[in-house]
Formats: C-alpha cells, sequence, structure tokens
C-alpha cells in the first residue's frame, strides 16, 4: 500500500488496526501508569540521591518541558512521517528514560531520565491520529474513548500500584523498575501488527515554527513555575513571561505567512474548533489545578486550621479512588453516551456536571462523605470530558493535521494545568493564622476561604466550557 492511499480503501487493514486497539490501550496503560507512579515516590527519590526538596520540583518540570516540546513536534512529524514511526520513536524514549530514572545515580541523570519521558505526552495524539486514520467514525470515536480510559485508569493504578510496590520493598529503585519493566514491554509490542496510517503527500515540517513555539511555551512555563514559588513581580516573572508572549507573535505571524505551517492558525480559529481549545484551557485548570488543594484540604490538621481531616497521604488516595473510578467509567462510556445525545451536547453536560460538583465541594466540605460524594460527580464528569474533548477536536480539524491537533489540545491542556498552579497558589497564599506558620507549611495553613474561592474558580471554569462548547459551530462530531 502506498503511503498516500486512502485508508477507506483497504478494509482489511482497517479490520487490522480495529484488531489492534487493544495494543494502543496497553501503550496508554503503561503511559497513565508511568505519569501517576512517580508522585508518591519523590520524597524517598529525593532521600536515595541526597536532593533537596526545592530540587526535587524539577523532576516534575522537566518532564513537563520536555512534553511542551515533543507533543507538537512529534504530532506534526507523525502527520508527514507517519504516526506509527513516531509512536515507535516514542516508545523507546519512554522506555530508556524509565531505566536511567530507576538506575540514575545523580540528580542529572535523574533529570535526563525525565526529559526522556517528555513524549509521553505525545503518545496520545499520535494514536488519536492512527485510529481515526484507519478506522470508521464510530469505530475511531469508540477506540478513542477506550484509550482515554485506559490513560486514566493507568494513572489511578500508578499511584496506588507503586505506593504499595514500595511499602513492600522498601527500595525506590526497584519500585521504579515497574514502569520501566512495563515501557520496554511495549516496544516490541508496538512492531507486531499496528499498521502505518497515510501520509499528505509533499507535506513538510515547519522546523523554524517548532522552535518558536517550544521556546514560547518553555518561555512560558518557566514564569509560571517562577511565580508558584516566588513573588509575583520577581525577575523570574517579569523576564520570561513578556519574552513567552513576544515569542509567541512572532510565531503566530510567521505561521499565518508561510505556505506550509505547523499550525493553520485561520482554521483553528474558527468557529467549529476554536471553543474547543477554549474547553481544553478551562479543563487544564480544573483538572489539574484541583488535585494539589483538595488533597492538602485533607490533610490539613483541624486543630491547628479548623478545618481539614489531618489524613495520611495513603487516606487520602483511598478518599481518591471513587472518583477515579467513576472518571474512568465515565471515558469509558463516551461513545456511548455520545451515540445517544451527540459528543457536543456531551460535553456540554459534563462540564456543567463538573460545575455542579465544585459548587457542592465549595458549599459542603465538613464531613469526608461531602467530599467523596462530590468527587465521584466530578470523576465522572471529567472522565466525560477527557474523552469526548479530543473526539471532537480531531474531527473539527483537518484530517491531513489530526496529529499536531490533538498534540495542539495536549498542551493547551497541559498550559491551563500549569497556569492553574501558579495563580492558585497565589489564592491558598494567606495564612489560617496570623502567627504560628513557617514558609514550608503556608500552604497547608492556608485560609478555608481560599480553598472555597479555587473551588468556586473551578466551578465557574466549568460553566464557561459548557457556555463554550454551546457556542461552537455544530460539525461532525454531534
Amino acid at each position: 500500500m502506498s503511503t498516500t492511499e486512502s485508508p477507506r480503501s483497504a478494509p482489511a487493514e482497517t479490520a487490522s488496526v480495529g484488531a489492534v486497539v487493544g495494543l494502543l490501550v496497553l501503550f496508554e496503560l503503561t503511559s497513565g501508569f508511568v505519569q501517576g507512579g512517580i508522585a508518591p515516590l519523590l520524597p524517598d527519590i529525593g532521600t536515595e540521591l541526597g536532593i533537596a526538596d526545592a530540587d526535587l520540583n524539577w523532576v516534575v518540570a522537566a518532564q513537563l518541558l520536555a512534553a511542551a516540546v515533543s507533543v507538537p513536534a512529534f504530532g506534526r512529524l507523525g502527520d508527514v512521517y507517519g504516526h506509527r514511526r513516531m509512536l515507535r520513536v516514542s516508545l523507546v524514549c519512554v522506555a530508556v528514560g524509565s531505566l536511567l530514572v530507576a538506575f540514575a545515580p545523580s540528580l542529572p541523570v535523574l533529570l535526563a531520565g525525565r526529559v526522556l519521558l517528555g513524549p509521553l505526552a505525545a503518545l496520545l495524539p499520535l494514536e488519536i491520529a492512527l485510529v481515526r486514520d484507519r478506522l470508521s467514525v464510530e469505530r475511531a470515536r469508540s477506540a478513542i474513548a477506550r484509550l482515554v480510559g485506559a490513560l486514566t485508569l493507568g494513572t489511578l493504578l500508578g499511584g496506588v500500584v507503586m505506593g504499595l510496590a514500595h511499602k513492600a520493598t522498601g527500595d525506590v529503585r526497584i519500585t521504579l523498575l515497574l514502569p520501566a519493566v512495563l515501557a520496554l514491554l511495549c516496544v516490541p509490542v508496538s512492531f507486531l501488527a499496528i499498521p502505518e496510517s497515510s501520509r499528505t503527500p509533499g507535506a513538510r515540517l515547519d522546523w523554524p515554527g517548532v522552535g518558536l513555539l517550544s521556546l514560547a511555551v518553555l518561555l512560558l512555563l518557566a514564569g509560571i513555575s517562577a511565580a508558584k514559588t516566588g513573588p509575583l513581580l520577581s525577575g523570574g516573572v517579569l523576564v520570561p513571561v513578556p519574552l513567552a508572549l513576544l515569542t509567541g507573535a512572532v510565531w503566530a505571524v510567521r505561521e499565518l505567512r508561510v505556505p506550509d505551517p505547523l499550525v493553520d492558525l485561520r482554521a483553528l480559529a474558527d468557529r467549529s474548533v476554536a471553543p474547543y481549545f477554549l474547553c481544553a484551557a478551562a479543563f487544564g485548570v480544573v483538572y489539574f489545578g484541583s488535585l494539589a488543594p483538595d488533597s492538602t484540604f485533607l490533610a490539613a490538621d483541624p486543630e491547628r486550621t479548623g478545618y481539614g481531616f489531618g489524613l495520611s497521604a495513603l487516606a487520602i488516595s483511598l478518599i481518591a479512588l471513587p472518583a477515579g473510578v467513576a472518571a474512568v467509567v465515565g471515558s469509558s462510556l463516551t461513545a456511548l453516551v455520545a451515540r445517544r445525545i451527540g459528543y457536543r451536547p456531551a460535553l456540554i453536560a459534563s462540564f456543567a456536571l463538573i460545575a455542579v460538583s465544585f459548587l457542592a465541594t465549595a458549599a459542603f466540605h465538613t464531613a469526608i462523605w461531602q467530599l467523596v460524594a462530590a468527587k465521584v460527580l466530578a470523576g465522572a464528569g471529567i472522565g466525560v470530558a477527557l474523552g469526548a474533548l479530543p473526539t471532537v477536536i480531531a474531527e473539527a480539524g483537518a484530517p491531513s493535521r489530526t496529529g499536531i491537533t490533538t498534540a495542539l489540545y495536549n498542551n493547551v491542556k497541559t498550559l491551563g494545568g500549569a497556569l492553574a498552579g501558579a495563580v492558585i497558589a497565589v489564592i491558598l497564599a494567606t495564612p489560617a493564622t496570623e502567627t504560628g506558620s513557617t514558609v514550608s507549611d503556608t500552604q497547608e495553613a492556608a485560609n478555608e476561604s481560599g480553598y472555597v474561592a479555587v473551588w468556586l474558580l473551578c466551578a465557574l471554569l466549568s460553566i464557561g466550557a459548557a457556555v463554550s462548547a454551546a457556542a461552537a459551530r455544530r460539525g461532525a462530531a454531534e
């Protein structure tokens, strides 16, 4: 089969892809496992390698920064050279990076491994492009829902299994070998039966566009990271953020002028696409931004702060488990729900459900059962949104640019989450007591009204996302 032949003319290969969606599900389970499993081990990694707590932030930041560069580059490279090829490259990077993380003798080697894990974020866009290219619309929608569900389940399992494995072995390196083994297994599996996607004749990668966009994202994330750990008017914020905006403006002007841009900005500005990217940004704030505040609220000592429950990390994980299960179920049922009411109505309903859950949390948070019930609602809504958003974005964009379009969705969502971290850190900066708080426990001892403000902000953004989805021009994903 030639690289430009339409996938609809090859039913045998289409059926072949349908048979190996399970392999792609394995990749997403692994991706979620690797991403979700690192957080509970960070303190022990710091102890093992003698890394200061402040430097541990770079362990997370390194992968985030690498993902910001990898996602758009790998997405467009997949459009140009084939999504299966770039999927394999991504998996090799992840396998090598996982091994480096497990055996790292020092912080620089550990950070190198985390940088190689950046392409984890590119796996889902590449897989979405692959199934959309090779499957019928309905089968592709079902496959995307399964992939998102697998990613959600993997993230949930990663935190729980890695925590239990470390408790059982008492060795952080042995525990880190679990995701490394999974990642290594995925590499040969990717060579088994997955057919290549069709490629656009004469398409090229806009390397200057990749460079400018990557630089703008890196500068913006650097400024956001500085805002999370220092004053907003510091040089660490005031220098990179304006430079990011300037670089982004230069990139946008260039993209509008070149014949084969990395991102077709005119197409993305269309009402059938743009509102969904606004939804993705809001979702990133809600999804990533609420995780840390929820945990610190549950962990707060009620005798000292007047709120919270003084729970341990394991107890907090168990409380989050029902919401995680609801998210897995919601994402798995997305295609079924959408077949009945349409993808856009399903997306609107999911954000409405998330808004209700945060409003309920803001009003009722004095008992654990209240928080669990509200978070189960949020989990169900988040699961449906996770399954519906990449589908509507992929189907609203041009088929020849599915890789970069879904990659941008991931980047917008990640940037929303990164921005949320800085904003929420400012909201929670007011201590609950006027004296007795040290810098290290400022967030834990934040004023209760700060948490309420965070939950209300998440509710407001969810309502805005629902309105934005309702305002989108009707398209294929209905």
